[in-house]
């Protein structure tokens, strides 16, 4: 199999490295160390069994939730698919609540009722986690639409595969963002693959970044691989919708070095196109720029490293230490109680 190119971009941006402080770089590096060991170490518990359900690793994408949320300001709202570990991470949320999500504890982020697609810390903005494929899209619009009405001045970063691009809701979200002029920012975390569709077999429009032309809606290629990038394009697009001109749609390329899910056996595309990839890795990139600038000591590199695995072996502890959900849980936050009478007959 041919290695894939990229589509040739409509619009690109210049990032000015040299903008960024030393503090930025050491968090982006924390922040995508922390996504990729944690992911590394729930893909091996899902071998062993440890937890069931469906698992969606982000590995090879931590530029984007790190970029992101280094441009973010509090108050901002985030959601994404299922594919969610990463977002809340980077946003904070402490690695132990999350484990214990994965294993359906009731410490879990979501009361171990949501598992790996479905994380959710109202505290950090973030809204999910959503496993129908596009559903977020119009719930972004939605959150953003509050956003507005309420007059906060907070924006909502919507991100979606380049699957879900091909929803029909998209179009009418795009439309009616547009008309509202709403502060929401579409991010198509591109990634190649529908689960192992590529875009070239879903459209003949490779570069996806046009999807928003026929809208008028400000619209940029952006690399994915460097958090640098994503935070000036996520800064840029923030500033626009705070000023209520609207959403913005954000093209970011980027690549999943592992399957779809865990049970992705991989078989439509070739080792070469994935190690072509890894050589542009975003945790590599940012190391690169921490020693070159002597940001960081090998001494206090190492003590990260070894810091950060010793968190996500916490958390293990932290959720296999952590109860089960109580059977009054069952149907708590799902429906009200006064008018399902029967519920209270199966707790009793």
């Amino acid at each position: 199999m041919a290695v894939k190119k990229a589509a040739p971009a409509k619009t690109t941006r210049k990032t000015q490295a040299s903008k960024f402080s030393k503090e930025t770089y050491i968090k982006w590096y924390k922040d995508m160390l922390m996504i990729r060991r944690f992911e590394e170490k729930i893909s091996q518990l899902y071998i062993q069994q440890k937890f069931g359900g469906f698992l969606h690793v982000y590995i090879g994408q931590e530029a984007i939730a790190a970029g992101t949320v280094s441009a973010c300001k509090k108050g901002d709202k985030h959601i994404t698919a299922y594919r969610d570990h990463g977002h809340p991470i980077a946003l904070g949320t402490d690695p132990k609540n999350l484990m214990a999500e994965l294993y359906g504890k009731a410490t879990g982020c979501s009361k171990g009722k949501g598992g790996s697609m479905h994380f959710f810390d109202k505290e950090r903005g973030f809204y999910g986690g959503h496993g129908i494929v596009g559903a977020q899209i119009p719930m972004g619009a939605g959150i953003a639409f509050a956003e507005q009405y309420n007059e906060t001045g907070n924006v909502c970063f919507c991100s979606f595969g380049d699957g879900a691009a091909r929803q029909g809701a998209l179009h009418e979200t795009f439309n009616m963002a547009m008309v509202w002029k709403l502060p929401v920012i579409f991010i198509i975390e591109n990634n190649n693959y529908a689960m192992g569709t590529s875009v070239e077999r879903t459209t003949n429009v490779t570069d996806m970044s046009k999807m928003g032309d026929s809208y008028e809606m400000p619209s940029f290629v952006v690399d994915g691989m460097k958090p640098e990038a994503v935070h000036e394009a996520i800064e840029e697009a923030a500033e626009r919708a705070r000023k209520g001109n609207g959403p913005t749609l954000l093209d970011i390329r980027t690549y999943r070095y592992k399957g779809h899910s865990m049970s992705d056996p991989q078989k439509y595309r070739s080792k070469d196109e994935v190690s072509e990839w890894q050589d542009k890795d975003p945790i590599d990139h940012v190391l690169s720029v921490i020693k070159e600038k002597k940001y960081m000591t090998q001494k206090q590199i190492d003590t990260v490293e070894a810091e950060t695995k010793q968190t996500v072996l916490d958390a293990v502890k932290f959720a296999e230490d952590s109860p089960f959900p109580d059977k009054e849980e069952l149907y708590n936050d799902v429906y009200q109680q006064k008018d399902y009478p029967y519920i209270k007959e199966y707790l009793a």
